[in-house]
């Protein structure tokens, strides 16, 4: 089940996990909070944590100061052995491959697998390295509207309508980093049955830190081992760089060992870093601060919305809010810099959003502060347009 959110003032405050937060100082409070951080991405704070660092602390004092290299140079083969099968068991797949970033992962699997003749369905939102890949591998590459798995059957059935032989991969994200929204995978999955097309998912934005047991929208939509590829990184929740790819064959991963996917490996360092980052999301602590977590991304939604602004998108770890597109957008991130807020901005054609990265380690008082922060911001924004607008236009002399 999807988390789900009590607008309703009289409910808030009985929210199991959400309770009211304290008033937020005006944003031109000489004694506010200043230098909030809400750009990074440790979304569990793992990449402090004490185990964490003694484990990377005892593998340098192992096998030293090492650089990417081949995969058979990483030091003791048997983390990266231990490391795929973790992967793998994690999303109920065969086999996984590790790859040395998330990026990579995509360019492996897409570039790997698909052939020119072949064609490629996307959803028109995902982010940029996933369509780069689709680009570099074939001309035959259609956009469906985002999340929309309707659109989706309307490509495959034109693609399948004058070319049967040929393969279709179907490519989403489970979260999508533009808006938060999350797509309907088993819609999905059953698109791709119908007309037998491949189905790749890509879980960099919700793996480890969404769900109860922390396998995002796979768990939540009970699709694990039902897409037949996976991709994701390791540097959102796992307190590393790295990324992977899981498929339901091994097959898949043995073509993709003989490629460019091999050529190079994660470090000791981040092996041993990303393993023991599996065993603490997969204990009792990692649930407290999976819990920790989506309590500060209710109560930040909740703080944005008591301010009449428009939040997008699933509940999750980046709180997306509509603030406009061109100037708007520009002036909204200049308020904004000048209270201490670091965000992130998406642009669009039609509008933009601010996206908030929220971890579990924000206060309250930090999540009241960002939202007084972007009203604000956003306030002063629409002020400065206004003001524009009523300046006198000057006429050339003659």
């Amino acid at each position: 089940m999807r988390h789900r959110e009590q607008t309703d003032a009289t409910t808030q405050d009985r929210a199991e996990g959400v309770r009211r937060l304290p008033g937020a100082p005006a944003p031109g409070d000489a004694h506010a909070l200043r230098g909030l951080d809400f750009a990074s991405q440790d979304c569990l704070g793992l990449s402090t944590h004490p185990e964490i660092v003694a484990t990377a602390a005892d593998t340098l004092r192992r096998f030293g100061v090492r650089s990417v290299c081949a995969a058979a140079e990483a030091g003791d083969p048997g983390l990266a052995v231990a490391l795929e099968r973790r992967i793998a068991d994690f999303l109920q797949m065969e086999e996984a491959l590790l790859c040395p970033t998330g990026r990579a992962a995509v360019h492996a699997v897409i570039r790997g697998l698909v052939r020119p003749a072949d064609h490629v369905v996307i959803d028109a939102a995902i982010r940029g390295s996933l369509r780069e890949s689709a680009e570099d591998a074939t001309d035959n590459l259609r956009a469906f509207r985002h999340l929309d798995p309707e659109d989706c059957r309307v490509r495959l059935r034109a693609i399948r309508a004058r070319d049967g032989e040929n393969g279709i991969l179907v490519v989403t994200e489970s979260l999508s980093s533009l808006d938060s929204g999350t797509p309907d995978l088993v819609a999905l999955r059953a698109l791709c049955d119908e007309y037998s097309a491949t189905l790749l998912v890509d879980v960099a934005q919700d793996l480890g830190c969404l769900g109860e047991d922390g396998r995002g929208h796979l768990g939540l939509q009970d699709m694990l081992g039902k897409a037949d590829l996976v991709t994701g990184s390791f540097s959102k929740s796992f307190a590393s760089n790295g990324g992977f790819v899981a498929a339901r064959t091994r097959a898949v991963t043995a073509c993709l060992r003989a490629g460019e996917a091999a050529a190079q490996a994660l470090s000791p360092i981040q092996l041993a870093v990303i393993l023991k980052a599996f065993a603490i999301l997969d204990a009792a602590e990692g649930r407290e601060r999976r819990t920790r977590l989506m309590r500060n991304v209710l109560n930040l939604r909740t703080a944005l919305r008591d301010r009449a602004l428009i939040v997008c998108g699933e509940p999750c770890t980046c709180v997306s809010v509509e603030i406009g597109s061109g100037e708007r957008a520009r002036r909204v991130v200049h308020h904004l810099a000048e209270f201490g807020l670091l965000a992130d901005l998406a642009a669009l054609d039609e509008t933009g959003r601010l996206r908030l990265h929220v971890t579990a380690g924000h206060s309250d008082a930090e999540i009241a502060r960002a939202a007084a922060c972007v009203a604000e911001a956003l306030d002063r924004a629409r002020a400065d347009a206004t003001g524009a607008a009523r300046r006198p236009r000057l006429r050339a002399a003659a």
